[in-house]
Protein backbone atom coordinates (compact mmCIF):
# COMPACT_ATOMS: atom_id res chain seq x y z
CA UNK A 1 0.00 0.00 0.00
CA UNK A 2 1.48 3.37 -0.97
CA UNK A 3 1.19 6.57 1.05
CA UNK A 4 -1.82 7.82 -0.94
CA UNK A 5 -3.75 4.61 -0.32
CA UNK A 6 -2.93 4.73 3.38
CA UNK A 7 -4.37 8.24 3.64
CA UNK A 8 -7.59 7.06 2.04
CA UNK A 9 -8.01 4.03 4.30
CA UNK A 10 -6.97 5.59 7.61
CA UNK A 11 -9.82 6.97 9.71
CA UNK A 12 -9.63 10.49 11.12
CA UNK A 13 -9.27 9.07 14.65
CA UNK A 14 -6.37 6.92 13.49
CA UNK A 15 -4.73 9.93 11.84
CA UNK A 16 -5.04 11.91 15.07
CA UNK A 17 -3.61 9.03 17.09
CA UNK A 18 -0.74 8.77 14.61
CA UNK A 19 -0.05 12.49 14.87
CA UNK A 20 0.04 12.25 18.67
CA UNK A 21 2.34 9.22 18.64
CA UNK A 22 4.72 11.01 16.26
CA UNK A 23 5.02 13.92 18.68
CA UNK A 24 7.50 12.57 21.20
CA UNK A 25 7.70 15.72 23.31
CA UNK A 26 5.30 17.64 25.56
CA UNK A 27 3.14 18.65 22.58
CA UNK A 28 2.01 15.07 21.97
CA UNK A 29 1.15 14.58 25.62
CA UNK A 30 -0.78 17.84 25.69
CA UNK A 31 -2.69 17.14 22.47
CA UNK A 32 -3.62 13.69 23.80
CA UNK A 33 -4.89 15.23 27.03
CA UNK A 34 -6.88 17.91 25.18
CA UNK A 35 -8.36 15.28 22.87
CA UNK A 36 -9.47 13.12 25.79
CA UNK A 37 -10.98 16.11 27.55
CA UNK A 38 -12.91 17.26 24.45
CA UNK A 39 -14.25 13.77 23.76
CA UNK A 40 -15.34 13.39 27.39
CA UNK A 41 -17.80 16.27 27.05
CA UNK A 42 -20.24 14.44 24.77
CA UNK A 43 -20.24 10.88 23.44
CA UNK A 44 -21.55 12.11 20.06
CA UNK A 45 -18.52 14.28 19.26
CA UNK A 46 -16.94 13.16 16.01
CA UNK A 47 -13.28 13.35 15.12
CA UNK A 48 -12.37 14.56 11.66
CA UNK A 49 -9.09 15.27 9.89
CA UNK A 50 -9.11 18.56 7.97
CA UNK A 51 -6.30 20.82 6.81
CA UNK A 52 -3.76 18.35 8.23
CA UNK A 53 -5.06 18.63 11.77
CA UNK A 54 -7.56 17.21 14.25
CA UNK A 55 -11.05 18.68 14.14
CA UNK A 56 -13.85 17.85 16.56
CA UNK A 57 -17.47 18.23 15.46
CA UNK A 58 -21.04 17.93 16.64
CA UNK A 59 -23.72 19.78 14.70
CA UNK A 60 -20.84 21.61 13.05
CA UNK A 61 -17.19 22.22 13.76
CA UNK A 62 -16.37 22.75 17.45
CA UNK A 63 -12.62 23.22 17.47
CA UNK A 64 -9.37 22.06 15.94
CA UNK A 65 -6.10 21.10 17.55
CA UNK A 66 -3.06 22.51 15.81
CA UNK A 67 0.53 21.67 16.70
CA UNK A 68 3.23 24.28 16.23
CA UNK A 69 6.93 24.44 17.09
CA UNK A 70 6.43 26.10 20.47
CA UNK A 71 2.72 25.63 21.27
CA UNK A 72 -0.46 23.65 20.77
CA UNK A 73 -3.51 25.64 19.67
CA UNK A 74 -7.17 24.87 20.17
CA UNK A 75 -9.07 26.95 17.65
CA UNK A 76 -12.79 27.38 18.30
CA UNK A 77 -14.45 28.06 14.97
CA UNK A 78 -17.28 30.16 16.45
CA UNK A 79 -15.33 31.32 19.47
CA UNK A 80 -16.36 34.96 19.07
CA UNK A 81 -19.96 33.94 19.79
CA UNK A 82 -19.09 31.97 22.95
CA UNK A 83 -19.05 33.31 26.48
CA UNK A 84 -15.50 32.91 27.78
CA UNK A 85 -16.24 33.52 31.46
CA UNK A 86 -12.85 32.14 32.53
CA UNK A 87 -10.76 34.07 30.00
CA UNK A 88 -9.29 31.02 28.26
CA UNK A 89 -9.08 32.62 24.82
CA UNK A 90 -5.65 34.15 24.35
CA UNK A 91 -5.26 34.10 20.54
CA UNK A 92 -7.20 35.46 17.60
CA UNK A 93 -9.03 37.91 19.82
CA UNK A 94 -9.53 40.32 16.91
CA UNK A 95 -10.79 37.67 14.49
CA UNK A 96 -14.37 37.96 13.26
CA UNK A 97 -15.46 34.43 14.25
CA UNK A 98 -12.58 32.30 15.55
CA UNK A 99 -10.93 32.41 18.94
CA UNK A 100 -7.99 30.33 20.05
CA UNK A 101 -6.25 29.04 23.11
CA UNK A 102 -2.48 28.75 22.77
CA UNK A 103 -0.91 26.29 25.21
CA UNK A 104 2.82 26.57 25.77
CA UNK A 105 5.08 24.08 27.51
CA UNK A 106 4.26 23.97 31.21
CA UNK A 107 0.85 25.64 30.88
CA UNK A 108 -1.94 24.14 32.93
CA UNK A 109 -5.41 23.33 31.63
CA UNK A 110 -8.52 24.65 33.35
CA UNK A 111 -10.44 21.47 32.54
CA UNK A 112 -13.82 22.60 33.85
CA UNK A 113 -13.66 25.88 31.92
CA UNK A 114 -12.51 24.15 28.73
CA UNK A 115 -15.34 21.63 28.96
CA UNK A 116 -17.72 24.54 29.41
CA UNK A 117 -16.43 26.13 26.18
CA UNK A 118 -16.83 22.85 24.29
CA UNK A 119 -20.40 22.49 25.59
CA UNK A 120 -21.12 26.10 24.56
CA UNK A 121 -19.75 25.47 21.06
CA UNK A 122 -21.94 22.39 20.71
CA UNK A 123 -25.00 24.29 21.93
CA UNK A 124 -24.28 27.07 19.42
CA UNK A 125 -23.88 24.57 16.57
CA UNK A 126 -27.11 22.80 17.45
CA UNK A 127 -29.04 26.08 17.75
CA UNK A 128 -27.87 27.13 14.29
CA UNK A 129 -28.70 23.67 12.92
CA UNK A 130 -32.29 23.93 14.27
CA UNK A 131 -32.78 27.27 12.51
CA UNK A 132 -31.98 25.72 9.12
Amino acid sequence: MDVTEKKLTTSPSERISEQISNLTDWRGELLAKLRKLILSVDSDITEEWKWGTAVWTKGGMICSGGVFKDHVKLNFFKGATLLDAHGLFNAGLDAKENRGIDFFQGDGINEAALKELVRSAIAFNLSVEKKR
